[in-house]
Protein backbone atom coordinates (compact mmCIF):
# COMPACT_ATOMS: atom_id res chain seq x y z
CA UNK A 1 0.00 0.00 0.00
CA UNK A 2 1.01 3.63 -0.95
CA UNK A 3 0.25 7.03 0.43
CA UNK A 4 -1.60 8.85 -2.35
CA UNK A 5 -1.36 12.15 -0.28
CA UNK A 6 2.77 12.67 -0.44
CA UNK A 7 3.80 13.59 -3.63
CA UNK A 8 7.63 14.59 -4.45
CA UNK A 9 6.83 18.77 -2.67
CA UNK A 10 5.21 17.18 0.07
CA UNK A 11 8.11 14.84 0.66
CA UNK A 12 10.83 17.66 0.33
CA UNK A 13 8.82 19.28 2.97
CA UNK A 14 8.99 16.66 5.01
CA UNK A 15 12.86 16.28 4.16
CA UNK A 16 13.57 20.09 5.10
CA UNK A 17 11.85 19.57 8.14
CA UNK A 18 13.30 16.66 9.53
CA UNK A 19 16.88 18.50 8.28
CA UNK A 20 15.83 21.81 10.51
CA UNK A 21 15.48 19.53 13.68
CA UNK A 22 18.46 17.26 13.23
CA UNK A 23 21.07 19.44 11.74
CA UNK A 24 23.78 17.59 10.13
CA UNK A 25 26.31 19.66 11.00
CA UNK A 26 26.13 19.41 15.02
CA UNK A 27 24.00 15.48 15.00
CA UNK A 28 25.86 12.35 15.68
CA UNK A 29 26.21 10.84 12.67
CA UNK A 30 24.48 7.25 13.95
CA UNK A 31 22.08 9.44 15.88
CA UNK A 32 21.20 11.09 12.47
CA UNK A 33 20.63 8.01 10.70
CA UNK A 34 18.12 6.15 13.53
CA UNK A 35 16.51 9.24 13.58
CA UNK A 36 15.71 9.18 9.69
CA UNK A 37 14.81 5.54 9.54
CA UNK A 38 12.20 6.55 12.20
CA UNK A 39 11.30 8.98 10.39
CA UNK A 40 10.29 6.75 7.50
CA UNK A 41 13.32 8.43 5.12
CA UNK A 42 15.25 5.66 4.94
CA UNK A 43 13.29 4.10 1.89
CA UNK A 44 10.11 5.63 1.51
CA UNK A 45 8.41 2.85 0.10
CA UNK A 46 8.39 0.45 2.86
CA UNK A 47 6.00 0.46 5.20
CA UNK A 48 5.38 3.37 8.11
CA UNK A 49 7.42 2.17 11.24
CA UNK A 50 9.74 0.45 9.34
CA UNK A 51 11.89 2.96 7.45
CA UNK A 52 9.33 3.75 5.34
CA UNK A 53 6.07 6.35 4.69
CA UNK A 54 4.44 3.65 2.30
CA UNK A 55 4.92 6.19 -0.71
CA UNK A 56 6.30 5.45 -4.51
CA UNK A 57 9.68 3.93 -4.75
CA UNK A 58 10.62 7.26 -6.96
CA UNK A 59 10.14 9.48 -4.95
CA UNK A 60 13.01 8.05 -2.24
CA UNK A 61 15.49 10.43 -5.62
CA UNK A 62 13.82 13.41 -3.90
CA UNK A 63 14.77 12.39 -0.34
CA UNK A 64 18.10 11.82 -1.24
CA UNK A 65 18.86 14.96 -3.31
CA UNK A 66 17.82 17.51 -0.03
CA UNK A 67 20.02 15.25 2.21
CA UNK A 68 22.43 15.27 0.00
CA UNK A 69 22.40 19.05 -0.37
CA UNK A 70 22.17 19.49 3.01
CA UNK A 71 25.68 17.35 4.00
CA UNK A 72 24.06 14.65 5.66
CA UNK A 73 26.03 11.21 6.56
CA UNK A 74 24.71 8.00 4.40
CA UNK A 75 24.85 4.76 5.89
CA UNK A 76 27.89 3.75 4.08
CA UNK A 77 25.89 1.70 1.37
CA UNK A 78 28.64 0.08 -0.23
CA UNK A 79 29.70 -1.85 3.27
CA UNK A 80 26.29 -2.93 3.79
CA UNK A 81 25.26 -3.83 0.58
CA UNK A 82 23.78 -7.70 1.20
CA UNK A 83 21.76 -6.24 4.07
CA UNK A 84 19.86 -3.63 2.07
CA UNK A 85 20.26 -5.23 -1.55
CA UNK A 86 19.24 -8.97 -0.31
CA UNK A 87 18.30 -9.39 3.42
CA UNK A 88 16.25 -6.46 4.14
CA UNK A 89 13.75 -7.20 0.92
CA UNK A 90 13.93 -10.65 1.78
CA UNK A 91 12.63 -9.62 5.37
CA UNK A 92 10.37 -7.26 4.59
CA UNK A 93 8.21 -9.86 2.28
CA UNK A 94 8.15 -13.08 4.13
CA UNK A 95 9.18 -12.03 7.72
CA UNK A 96 7.29 -11.42 10.65
CA UNK A 97 6.23 -8.27 12.30
CA UNK A 98 8.68 -8.85 14.96
CA UNK A 99 11.46 -10.00 12.73
CA UNK A 100 11.13 -6.82 10.64
CA UNK A 101 11.22 -4.57 13.27
CA UNK A 102 14.08 -6.03 14.88
CA UNK A 103 16.58 -6.25 12.01
CA UNK A 104 15.33 -3.88 9.71
CA UNK A 105 16.72 -0.22 11.70
CA UNK A 106 20.06 -1.66 12.78
CA UNK A 107 20.08 -2.92 9.25
CA UNK A 108 19.53 0.29 7.18
CA UNK A 109 21.91 2.33 9.89
CA UNK A 110 24.89 0.16 9.51
CA UNK A 111 25.06 -1.00 12.90
CA UNK A 112 24.76 -4.65 11.69
CA UNK A 113 26.38 -5.98 8.72
CA UNK A 114 25.01 -9.31 6.89
CA UNK A 115 26.17 -11.66 5.06
CA UNK A 116 24.69 -14.69 2.41
CA UNK A 117 25.21 -18.25 3.48
CA UNK A 118 23.91 -19.77 0.22
CA UNK A 119 26.51 -21.53 -1.77
CA UNK A 120 28.34 -24.67 -1.24
CA UNK A 121 31.63 -26.14 -2.23
CA UNK A 122 29.07 -28.69 -3.39
CA UNK A 123 26.40 -26.68 -4.50
CA UNK A 124 27.68 -23.43 -5.83
CA UNK A 125 25.66 -23.67 -9.76
CA UNK A 126 23.31 -25.77 -8.29
CA UNK A 127 22.28 -23.75 -5.71
CA UNK A 128 19.50 -26.08 -4.86
CA UNK A 129 21.55 -29.11 -4.23
CA UNK A 130 23.02 -27.47 -0.83
CA UNK A 131 23.70 -30.38 1.53
CA UNK A 132 24.09 -28.46 4.84
CA UNK A 133 21.51 -29.62 6.82
CA UNK A 134 19.16 -28.34 9.57
CA UNK A 135 17.05 -30.60 12.27
CA UNK A 136 14.03 -29.52 14.25
CA UNK A 137 15.26 -29.92 18.04
CA UNK A 138 12.02 -28.38 20.05
CA UNK A 139 11.83 -25.06 19.52
CA UNK A 140 15.79 -24.48 17.62
CA UNK A 141 16.78 -26.16 14.62
CA UNK A 142 20.38 -27.73 14.90
CA UNK A 143 22.78 -26.88 11.89
CA UNK A 144 25.34 -28.43 10.24
CA UNK A 145 27.28 -27.81 7.16
CA UNK A 146 29.83 -25.59 5.16
CA UNK A 147 29.36 -22.96 2.87
CA UNK A 148 32.03 -21.05 0.69
CA UNK A 149 32.30 -17.18 -1.11
CA UNK A 150 30.82 -15.47 1.79
CA UNK A 151 31.89 -11.92 1.35
CA UNK A 152 31.40 -10.15 4.51
CA UNK A 153 31.24 -12.72 7.13
CA UNK A 154 34.16 -12.11 8.82
CA UNK A 155 32.28 -8.56 9.91
CA UNK A 156 29.13 -9.70 9.83
CA UNK A 157 26.54 -10.20 12.98
CA UNK A 158 24.33 -11.89 10.96
CA UNK A 159 23.52 -14.06 8.32
CA UNK A 160 21.07 -15.22 5.88
CA UNK A 161 20.97 -18.71 5.38
CA UNK A 162 19.53 -21.80 3.55
CA UNK A 163 19.48 -25.20 4.27
CA UNK A 164 18.23 -29.03 4.01
CA UNK A 165 15.38 -29.63 6.24
CA UNK A 166 14.24 -32.55 4.46
CA UNK A 167 16.26 -35.24 2.12
CA UNK A 168 13.02 -36.85 1.11
CA UNK A 169 11.48 -34.64 -1.12
CA UNK A 170 13.08 -33.66 -4.48
CA UNK A 171 16.32 -30.86 -3.95
CA UNK A 172 14.22 -27.87 -4.61
CA UNK A 173 11.65 -28.47 -2.12
CA UNK A 174 13.25 -29.23 0.78
CA UNK A 175 14.86 -26.45 2.37
CA UNK A 176 14.20 -23.66 4.93
CA UNK A 177 15.28 -20.20 5.22
CA UNK A 178 17.00 -19.02 8.83
CA UNK A 179 18.59 -16.01 9.67
CA UNK A 180 21.59 -17.28 11.84
CA UNK A 181 23.59 -15.18 14.62
CA UNK A 182 27.65 -15.47 12.81
CA UNK A 183 28.35 -14.77 16.81
CA UNK A 184 26.27 -18.18 18.17
CA UNK A 185 29.02 -21.09 18.98
CA UNK A 186 29.71 -23.46 16.26
CA UNK A 187 29.93 -20.90 13.46
CA UNK A 188 33.51 -20.51 12.25
CA UNK A 189 34.35 -18.20 9.50
CA UNK A 190 37.84 -19.05 7.73
CA UNK A 191 39.46 -16.11 5.12
CA UNK A 192 39.68 -17.43 1.65
CA UNK A 193 42.45 -15.66 -0.26
CA UNK A 194 42.02 -14.49 -3.86
CA UNK A 195 43.89 -13.91 -6.49
CA UNK A 196 44.06 -10.20 -5.59
CA UNK A 197 45.83 -11.65 -2.68
CA UNK A 198 43.15 -9.98 -0.60
CA UNK A 199 40.06 -12.56 1.24
CA UNK A 200 37.41 -10.56 0.67
CA UNK A 201 35.78 -13.50 0.76
CA UNK A 202 35.48 -16.60 3.79
CA UNK A 203 34.39 -20.16 3.97
CA UNK A 204 31.99 -20.63 6.87
CA UNK A 205 31.57 -23.83 8.97
CA UNK A 206 28.57 -24.59 11.04
CA UNK A 207 28.85 -26.96 13.61
CA UNK A 208 25.57 -27.67 16.20
CA UNK A 209 24.50 -24.91 14.96
CA UNK A 210 21.30 -24.13 17.32
CA UNK A 211 18.95 -21.27 15.04
CA UNK A 212 15.54 -20.70 17.06
CA UNK A 213 12.52 -21.24 15.24
CA UNK A 214 11.95 -18.19 15.51
CA UNK A 215 14.49 -16.98 13.31
CA UNK A 216 13.30 -18.82 10.47
CA UNK A 217 11.58 -17.08 7.18
CA UNK A 218 9.21 -18.35 5.86
CA UNK A 219 7.65 -21.83 6.03
CA UNK A 220 9.29 -25.05 7.17
CA UNK A 221 10.26 -26.51 3.61
CA UNK A 222 9.50 -23.56 1.38
CA UNK A 223 12.83 -21.80 1.49
CA UNK A 224 14.10 -22.12 -2.14
CA UNK A 225 10.85 -19.56 -2.55
CA UNK A 226 11.82 -17.15 -0.26
CA UNK A 227 15.39 -17.38 -1.43
CA UNK A 228 14.13 -16.58 -5.18
CA UNK A 229 13.17 -12.89 -3.36
CA UNK A 230 17.13 -12.81 -2.04
CA UNK A 231 18.57 -14.08 -5.47
CA UNK A 232 16.82 -11.59 -7.40
CA UNK A 233 17.13 -8.57 -5.67
CA UNK A 234 21.01 -9.65 -5.58
CA UNK A 235 21.51 -9.35 -9.37
CA UNK A 236 19.49 -6.30 -9.63
CA UNK A 237 21.79 -4.63 -6.70
CA UNK A 238 24.69 -6.23 -8.35
CA UNK A 239 23.76 -5.29 -11.77
CA UNK A 240 21.60 -2.12 -12.19
CA UNK A 241 23.30 -0.23 -9.29
CA UNK A 242 22.69 3.39 -10.06
CA UNK A 243 25.55 5.10 -11.93
CA UNK A 244 26.25 8.28 -13.71
CA UNK A 245 27.09 8.74 -17.14
CA UNK A 246 31.01 7.26 -17.17
CA UNK A 247 30.92 5.80 -13.90
CA UNK A 248 32.30 2.54 -13.05
CA UNK A 249 35.11 0.90 -14.75
CA UNK A 250 34.65 2.47 -18.06
CA UNK A 251 35.16 6.32 -16.44
CA UNK A 252 38.59 4.89 -15.26
CA UNK A 253 39.53 3.85 -18.82
CA UNK A 254 37.98 7.28 -20.43
CA UNK A 255 40.18 9.20 -18.05
CA UNK A 256 43.11 7.29 -18.74
CA UNK A 257 42.32 7.83 -22.78
CA UNK A 258 42.38 11.24 -22.08
CA UNK A 259 45.26 12.23 -20.13
CA UNK A 260 47.73 9.80 -21.50
CA UNK A 261 47.10 10.48 -25.50
CA UNK A 262 50.87 8.58 -25.89
CA UNK A 263 48.82 4.97 -25.08
CA UNK A 264 46.45 5.61 -27.88
CA UNK A 265 46.28 3.37 -31.20
CA UNK A 266 43.58 3.21 -33.68
CA UNK A 267 42.44 -0.54 -32.18
CA UNK A 268 42.05 0.68 -29.17
CA UNK A 269 40.41 3.57 -29.55
CA UNK A 270 37.67 1.54 -32.03
CA UNK A 271 37.28 -0.65 -28.76
CA UNK A 272 36.74 2.06 -25.96
CA UNK A 273 34.27 3.54 -28.44
CA UNK A 274 32.37 -0.06 -28.08
CA UNK A 275 32.30 -0.44 -24.61
CA UNK A 276 31.72 2.94 -23.91
CA UNK A 277 28.58 2.80 -25.81
CA UNK A 278 27.70 -0.58 -24.26
CA UNK A 279 28.47 0.24 -21.07
CA UNK A 280 25.94 3.51 -21.06
CA UNK A 281 23.53 1.07 -22.76
CA UNK A 282 24.08 -0.87 -19.66
CA UNK A 283 23.86 2.01 -17.71
CA UNK A 284 20.44 3.28 -19.18
CA UNK A 285 18.91 -0.26 -18.64
CA UNK A 286 19.65 -0.07 -15.11
CA UNK A 287 18.27 3.20 -14.35
CA UNK A 288 15.04 1.64 -16.75
CA UNK A 289 14.74 -1.73 -14.18
CA UNK A 290 14.85 0.06 -11.14
CA UNK A 291 11.65 2.60 -12.80
CA UNK A 292 10.02 -0.37 -13.32
CA UNK A 293 10.60 -2.12 -9.69
CA UNK A 294 7.92 0.63 -8.50
CA UNK A 295 6.09 -1.79 -9.87
CA UNK A 296 6.60 -4.37 -7.85
CA UNK A 297 9.40 -6.92 -6.80
CA UNK A 298 12.41 -7.43 -9.60
CA UNK A 299 11.84 -10.23 -11.63
CA UNK A 300 14.21 -12.16 -13.89
CA UNK A 301 15.38 -9.67 -16.07
CA UNK A 302 17.94 -8.39 -13.20
CA UNK A 303 19.60 -11.92 -14.49
CA UNK A 304 20.48 -10.09 -17.87
CA UNK A 305 21.89 -6.67 -15.92
CA UNK A 306 24.12 -8.85 -13.84
CA UNK A 307 25.05 -10.99 -17.23
CA UNK A 308 26.07 -7.89 -18.76
CA UNK A 309 27.66 -5.95 -15.53
CA UNK A 310 29.77 -9.15 -15.34
CA UNK A 311 30.86 -9.05 -19.66
CA UNK A 312 31.75 -5.58 -19.48
CA UNK A 313 33.81 -5.16 -16.69
CA UNK A 314 36.10 -8.09 -17.69
CA UNK A 315 36.39 -6.87 -21.25
CA UNK A 316 36.66 -3.45 -20.00
CA UNK A 317 39.21 -3.98 -17.29
CA UNK A 318 41.04 -6.04 -20.06
CA UNK A 319 41.21 -3.29 -22.20
CA UNK A 320 42.34 -0.73 -19.21
CA UNK A 321 45.67 -3.32 -18.95
CA UNK A 322 46.54 -3.35 -22.74
CA UNK A 323 46.12 0.35 -22.81
CA UNK A 324 48.43 0.88 -20.58
CA UNK A 325 50.92 -1.21 -21.59
CA UNK A 326 53.95 -2.52 -19.40
CA UNK A 327 52.46 -0.22 -16.21
CA UNK A 328 49.19 -2.36 -16.70
CA UNK A 329 50.99 -5.20 -15.41
CA UNK A 330 52.29 -4.03 -11.99
CA UNK A 331 50.57 -4.12 -8.99
CA UNK A 332 50.26 -1.95 -6.41
CA UNK A 333 50.09 -3.91 -2.87
CA UNK A 334 49.58 -8.10 -2.31
CA UNK A 335 49.08 -7.91 1.50
CA UNK A 336 46.92 -10.03 2.32
CA UNK A 337 44.36 -7.96 3.76
CA UNK A 338 40.14 -9.01 4.65
CA UNK A 339 38.58 -5.84 2.99
CA UNK A 340 34.92 -4.60 4.17
CA UNK A 341 33.99 -3.70 0.88
CA UNK A 342 35.03 -4.09 -3.19
CA UNK A 343 36.41 -0.96 -4.89
CA UNK A 344 37.24 -1.32 -8.16
CA UNK A 345 38.04 2.46 -8.75
CA UNK A 346 39.94 3.06 -5.63
CA UNK A 347 42.91 0.40 -6.55
CA UNK A 348 45.09 -0.35 -10.02
CA UNK A 349 44.27 -1.36 -12.79
CA UNK A 350 45.81 -4.66 -12.45
CA UNK A 351 43.47 -4.95 -9.17
CA UNK A 352 40.83 -4.19 -11.18
CA UNK A 353 41.44 -6.48 -14.22
CA UNK A 354 42.10 -9.72 -11.44
CA UNK A 355 39.24 -8.62 -9.45
CA UNK A 356 36.51 -8.31 -12.55
CA UNK A 357 36.93 -12.08 -12.85
CA UNK A 358 35.25 -12.96 -10.06
CA UNK A 359 32.55 -10.72 -11.94
CA UNK A 360 31.16 -13.93 -13.99
CA UNK A 361 30.62 -16.64 -10.45
CA UNK A 362 29.68 -14.25 -7.75
CA UNK A 363 25.89 -13.50 -7.42
CA UNK A 364 24.67 -16.07 -9.74
CA UNK A 365 27.36 -17.50 -12.60
CA UNK A 366 27.04 -16.32 -16.33
CA UNK A 367 26.27 -19.91 -17.51
CA UNK A 368 23.13 -20.07 -14.83
CA UNK A 369 21.84 -16.64 -15.45
CA UNK A 370 21.80 -17.53 -19.22
CA UNK A 371 19.53 -20.39 -18.64
CA UNK A 372 17.15 -18.02 -16.31
CA UNK A 373 17.22 -15.71 -19.02
CA UNK A 374 16.57 -17.86 -21.85
CA UNK A 375 13.69 -19.96 -20.16
CA UNK A 376 12.23 -16.71 -17.96
CA UNK A 377 12.67 -13.96 -20.20
CA UNK A 378 12.98 -15.40 -23.76
CA UNK A 379 10.52 -18.38 -23.02
CA UNK A 380 12.90 -21.39 -24.56
CA UNK A 381 12.22 -24.81 -24.08
CA UNK A 382 13.89 -25.44 -20.03
CA UNK A 383 16.58 -28.12 -20.57
CA UNK A 384 16.04 -32.11 -19.53
CA UNK A 385 15.57 -32.27 -15.98
CA UNK A 386 16.61 -35.99 -14.62
CA UNK A 387 16.62 -34.86 -11.06
CA UNK A 388 13.27 -33.07 -10.84
CA UNK A 389 11.38 -35.91 -9.08
CA UNK A 390 14.12 -37.38 -7.64
CA UNK A 391 14.54 -36.89 -3.49
CA UNK A 392 18.06 -35.36 -2.95
CA UNK A 393 19.03 -38.18 -0.68
CA UNK A 394 19.01 -40.54 -3.84
CA UNK A 395 20.74 -37.74 -6.13
CA UNK A 396 24.29 -39.11 -7.03
CA UNK A 397 26.87 -36.78 -5.42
Amino acid sequence: MTDSSLDAAALRRRTRQFLAAHPPATTDRLDFLRARFDAGLAWVHYPEGLGGLGAPRSLQTVVDAELQAAGAPDNDPRRIGIGLGMAAPTVLRYGTEEQKRRYLRPLWTGEEVWCQLFSEPGAGSDLAALGTRAVRDGDDWVVNGQKVWTSSAHVARWAILIARTDPDVPKHRGITYFICDMTDPGVEVRPLRQITGEAEFNEVFLTDVRIPDARRLGEVGDGWRVAQTTLMNERVSIGGMALPREGGMIGKVAQTWRERPELRTHDLHQRLLKLWVEAEVARLTGERLRQQLVAGQPGPEGSGMKLAFARLNQEISGLEVELRGAEGLLYDDWTMRRPELVDFTGRDAGYRYLRAKGNSIEGGTSEVLLNIVAERVLGLPAEPRTDKDVAWKDLAR
